[in-house]
């Protein structure tokens, strides 16, 4: 049987555009920074580690903008 619980209270498990967004960039970020760092190339290591936190940031920007779980901005649930 299907859960019949109410979802009213469901965050989202970070279905949004915010964190896609967010997790996309920061997964660049590391995929630079593995592939540069096996290839010994220490300034795209550096670029990707730039990466990350520019992903963490952006990701809260759209959250405050309203493309977060929830948020003012998104389309409806699944």
């Amino acid at each position: 049987m299907a859960n019949t619980a109410n979802t009213s209270n469901d965050p989202g498990h970070g279905s949004s555009p915010a964190a896609w967004t967010a997790v996309v960039i920061m997964l660049v970020g590391f995929s630079i920074i593995a592939v540069f760092l096996f290839l010994d190339v220490t300034v795209m290591v550096y670029l990707g580690a730039i990466l990350v936190p520019i992903g963490l940031i952006v990701g809260f920007v759209m959250k405050r903008i309203g493309l977060g779980a929830g948020g003012s901005r998104v389309g409806g649930s699944h």
